[in-house]
C-alpha cells in the first residue's frame, strides 16, 4: 500500500501493527532492516536466542578461526542500529509456542507478545552423531559464534583435528586448522568428499588439493564412536582407531521447524512457503535455512542453506508485509573459501545430463558446467569468477548453450553469456 494514498485510520491501523520475528540471525536481522527500508512504520520485535546482536556466519569457520576477523566485525550492523531504528532487539530469549488464533508467541520467560505478523527465522542446528562417546570433551559442533568459540580454543599448533564429515563447513575448517599448524584428518562416510552437494571432478580436485596441503583424508568410513576418558583422544571406524585432540562433527544441519510444526504450520524438509516467504498461515511467514521454498527455475521446491537464500527471502517476506514491491526472483547461488579457492557456485544440477569442465583443474582455476540437454542448469568455479558470473546469468535466462563453446577457453566467458 502507498503511504500517501492512505487515509488517516488507515494509516494509524499500519502504523498500529506488530511484526514479530523470531530468530536473530542473517535472515531475521537482514528482514528487520529491509522492513524499515521499505516504509513499514509500526513496531519490529526482533527476538534471538543468542546473547549477540545478528552476525555473519559464514567467517566463523575461515577468517574468525584464524584470527583474522574480531566480533565487531563479524556483525550485520553496529548493535546502535536497532535503537536509532526503532527495532526492538531482544537476544537470549526462547519461543516455545504460536497461538495462531490469539496471534501470539509465548517465550520461555512466560511472555505471550501479540503479533500481526510474525515471521520465523530459526534456521537449523547441526546434525548429532548418536554413537557412544559423543558427549566426551572437545567433541564439537560449529554452528554459532559460541561453537566457534569453543573450536578456537582448542585449535593449537601440532595438535591433531579429525574432522568427522567432508562437506563445506568440515572442508573449511580444515583449512584453517592446518594454516594454524594443526594436523588434521578428514573422515567421510562417502566415497568422496563433498558427495551430496558437488560434482565428482570438484570433489576429486578438492580431495587432492586438501592432500597436498598435509590434510589426511579416509573415504568410506563410517564412525562407530568417539574414544578418550573425559576428552576425546580417538575416532572408532570399523577396523581402526583415529586418533585426534579434537573431533569437529560436520554432517548436516537439520531445520529448526518444531515451533513451526507444533502450531500446524505445513512443513516438509523445512517449513513450507511460497514465493512471498509466506506460510500456510497468511499472517506468519518463514525465512533462510528453516525453509522449503519453491524453486521457479526449476519447477522444484527444496531447502536451502545460503546467506544469499536467506536475504533473498527477507526482501520477500519485508516487501510482502509493506507493500514493497517484491525482488526479483534470483538464481540460487553459494560459495566457499578454503586456503587460496573461492568455490562459487550458481543453481542446482537437477536433471543434468552432462558435464562440461572449462580449464585445467590442475592449474586451481576451471569451472564445471551442468548441462540438461543443452540447457545450462548450474555452474561449480574454483577462481573463476567470470564462468560463475557468465554461468550465473545463463541459468537466469533458462538460456541453451553450445557445449562445445564452453568448453573453450579461447572464447571469452563474457561473450557466451550475451548469447
Amino acid at each position: 500500500m502507498n503511504p500517501v494514498a492512505m487515509n488517516d485510520q488507515e494509516r494509524g491501523e499500519k502504523l498500529a501493527e506488530r511484526v514479530v520475528i523470531v530468530g536473530a540471525g542473517h535472515a531475521g536481522g537482514t528482514a528487520a532492516a529491509l522492513l524499515r527500508q521499505y516504509g513499514f512504520e509500526g513496531s519490529i520485535v526482533l527476538a534471538g536466542e543468542e546473547p549477540v546482536a545478528p552476525y555473519q556466519r559464514p567467517p566463523l569457520s575461515k577468517a574468525w578461526l584464524k584470527g583474522e576477523a574480531d566480533s565487531e566485525s563479524l556483525l550485520l550492523r553496529p548493535v546502535s542500529f536497532y535503537p536509532e531504528h526503532n527495532i526492538d532487539l531482544r537476544l537470549g530469549v526462547v519461543a516455545t509456542a504460536i497461538d495462531r488464533t490469539a496471534k501470539t508467541v509465548t517465550f520461555k520467560d512466560g511472555e505471550a507478545l501479540p503479533y500481526d505478523r510474525l515471521i520465523l527465522a530459526t534456521g537449523a542446528g547441526p546434525r548429532h552423531l548418536p554413537v557412544r562417546g559423543a558427549e566426551l570433551r572437545r567433541v564439537l559442533y560449529l554452528r554459532t559464534a559460541a561453537d566457534a568459540d569453543a573450536l578456537k580454543a582448542v585449535l593449537k599448533r601440532g595438535r591433531r583435528l579429525a574432522v568427522v564429515g567432508g562437506g563445506y563447513v568440515g572442508l573449511e575448517v580444515a583449512a584453517s586448522a592446518r594454516a594454524l599448524g594443526c594436523e588434521v584428518v578428514v573422515i567421510e562416510r562417502e566415497a568422496r568428499v563433498l558427495a551430496r552437494v558437488a560434482s565428482k571432478p570438484l570433489s576429486a580436485f578438492f580431495e587432492r588439493y586438501h592432500a597436498e596441503k598435509g590434510v589426511e583424508i579416509v573415504l568410506g568410513a563410517a564412525v562407530t564412536g568417539f574414544r578418550g576418558e573425559n576428552i576425546v583422544t580417538g575416532v572408532a571406524l570399523h577396523g581402526e582407531v583415529q586418533a585426534c585432540d579434537v573431533a569437529l562433527v560436520g554432517i548436516g544441519a537439520a531445520p529448526n521447524i518444531a515451533l513451526a510444526r507444533d502450531a500446524g504450520l505445513s512443513c516438509a524438509d523445512g517449513v513450507v512457503v511460497d514465493l512471498e516467504a509466506r506460510t500456510s498461515d497468511p499472517d506468519i511467514f518463514a525465512i533462510g535455512d528453516v525453509t522449503h521454498r519453491p524453486l521457479p527455475l526449476y519447477d522444484r521446491a527444496m531447502r536451502l542453506e545460503s546467506v544469499p537464500n536467506a536475504l533473498e527471502q527477507a526482501k520477500q517476506a519485508a516487501a510482502a508485509i509493506s507493500g514493497h514491491a517484491p525482488p526479483a526472483p534470483e538464481v540460487p547461488w553459494f560459495w566457499s573459501d578454503q586456503y587460496d579457492l573461492k568455490l562459487q557456485i550458481a543453481g542446482a544440477p537437477f536433471d543434468a545430463d552432462s558435464l562440461v569442465i572449462r580449464g585445467d583443474p590442475a592449474t586451481n582455476s576451471f569451472a564445471v558446467f551442468h548441462l540438461a540437454g543443452n540447457r545450462l542448469m548450474a555452474v561449480e568455479a574454483v577462481n573463476a569468477a567470470a564462468e560463475f558470473m557468465g554461468g550465473r546469468q545463463l541459468i537466469g535466462k533458462r538460456a541453451e548453450v553450445d557445449p562445445a563453446k564452453l568448453a573453450d577457453t579461447a572464447i571469452p566467458m563474457k561473450q557466451i553469456a550475451a548469447g
